[in-house]
């Protein structure tokens, strides 16, 4: 694949998406963790509770602010990068856009505002609510973006007038099923990645013996949140690939890895190695029946290949390629799903043990493989996202706008080559220093707030106030 102006924009597109998406399910989930602590604070009045919102609020408050910077780049590729995409679409993106920018995000950075700023300001329960609002912010953000994002996956609501789609029915967009199967699986995958950073992060401080008591308590929560986020992302995942079967059936056969047609029933592929020059699987470890249960909830039916359905989209469409990156799509699936059912296992592990005495503390390898889990809902939400918009390949808009039409007439291949360069060099800046921060944070401690103003109330005793040099 050569240097072409569509293959850089791409390039950088997926670049400022994937690492732009990093933080926004982590500001998510994290924000539902301090809500949870800072809620069991309130009901079961231990400052411990309060101590857990503090400390893990100052990480959520890191990844907000790296979030909102990549989301502001990644806004400016529209004008820059994707012009006459932005023509095309900006009738239907310009509604969901707006609300979530003057509504779900001033709600969301009004009320963290509120929150940092009151803890002695308001009463318990009052700020208690500044950090559920913060948490419905945050989702309705997630909610109006993934309404535009749904247009592109199953457009609906539109019509077509000179040459742009132009919205006709709002409720049409937000009823769409494609916008809360994407909502749903985005949520509690956010929930996810939420609770293992917790959880993660509080491995590492128990393997180095460190406030104990206090990461004992945050790993609970962490892995519950993580393993009630893990069972309901595989569910709403489920319903998300079954829709994929009747509304994207060339990224269905994809991520399975299946140039013809399956047998009745349907094996479903475990592993598999694909020529994608020659277009057939070389090799497969299937499990008979599996991808027929899978796709129709029963043990018969057979799924159509790809050469089948590129037949049928030359026919609708046009004589163009219509297969996406098959062995990207097959490996994300795997990677995706497969890290939903070990984050399962390995919080049900946890749970198990960190809720008998001292048994966890003794467990080093357990402790090490949920630090490990730190990172895995990063790699997972990663690939599940590549699927997402790999998988619609060529489209922009599926069936009825391409990449190749998307692009900016007049940019050039040096300027995109030169901002590929300088974004890649800031994003890793930006990761680099967020990897420093959220260390500095865990090496201070939970109290080390409350050992400055310890600190700080020493150091400002009259020296000659009765008792300051130990007369009496």
């Amino acid at each position: 694949m050569g240097l072409d102006i569509v293959t850089l924009a791409r390039f950088q597109f997926a670049m400022t998406t994937v690492f732009h998406y990093f933080f926004v399910p982590l500001s998510i989930g994290l924000a539902l963790a301090v809500a949870v602590m800072e809620t069991m604070y309130v009901v079961k009045k231990k400052d411990v509770y309060k101590d857990m919102a503090k400390f893990w609020g100052h990480i959520f408050l890191l990844s907000f602010a790296v979030g909102v910077v990549t989301g502001i780049i990644q806004e400016f590729q529209f004008g820059m990068n994707w012009s006459d995409y932005s023509r095309f679409v900006g009738d239907i993106f310009g509604a969901p856009l707006a609300v979530e920018a003057l509504l779900a995000f001033f709600l969301e950075s009004t009320f963290i505002g509120l929150w940092i700023f009151g803890w002695d300001k308001f009463s318990k329960k009052v700020h208690m609510v500044f950090i559920w609002l913060v948490v419905f912010g945050s989702m309705m953000s997630a909610f109006w973006i993934l309404v535009a994002n749904s247009f592109m996956q199953h457009p609906v609501g539109y019509e077509l007038n000179n040459g742009r789609a132009e919205l006709n029915d709002f409720g049409a967009l937000l009823t769409s099923p494609q916008v809360w199967y994407e909502f749903s699986h985005v949520l509690f995958g956010a929930v996810v990645l939420g609770g293992f950073v917790v959880a993660g992060l509080s491995a590492f401080k128990l393997l180095a013996k460190k406030d104990t008591s206090f990461f004992k308590k945050s790993l609970n929560i962490g892995l519950t949140l993580g393993l009630i986020g893990a069972v309901c992302s595989i569910l709403s995942g489920d319903l998300q690939t079954k829709a994929l079967v009747h509304d994207q059936p060339m990224k269905f056969a994809a991520t399975e890895g299946l140039y013809e047609d399956s047998g009745d029933p349907a094996s479903w592929a475990l592993l598999g190695i694909h020529d994608v020059e020659k277009k057939e699987t070389t090799w497969s470890l299937e499990i008979p029946y599996l991808l027929s249960i899978l796709s129709f909830n029963k043990p018969e039916g057979a799924i159509r290949g790809m050469l089948s359905i590129n037949k049928e989209l030359i026919e609708k469409y046009g004589n163009q390629n219509y297969f996406p990156p098959v062995r990207t799509l097959f490996w994300s699936f795997r990677i995706m799903a497969g890290s939903g059912v070990f984050l399962s296992l390995v919080a049900i592990l946890g749970l198990w043990f960190n809720n008998k005495k001292k048994t966890l503390m003794e467990m080093n390898w357990l402790l090490r493989v949920i630090a490990f889990c730190t990172f895995v809902p990063f790699i997972a939400n990663t690939a599940g996202w590549l699927i997402t918009e790999l998988g619609r390949y060529p489209w922009t808009v599926y069936g009825v706008f391409t990449i190749a039409d998307s692009v900016s007439p007049n940019v050039s291949t040096t300027s995109l080559l030169i901002s590929n360069i300088i974004y890649f060099c800031l994003f890793s800046g930006l990761g680099a220093v967020m990897v420093y921060l959220v260390k500095k944070e865990m090496d201070k401690g939970p109290y080390h707030e409350l050992e400055s103003q310890d600190h700080d109330s020493k150091a400002n005793v009259d020296p000659f106030e009765k008792g300051a040099f130990g007369d009496e």
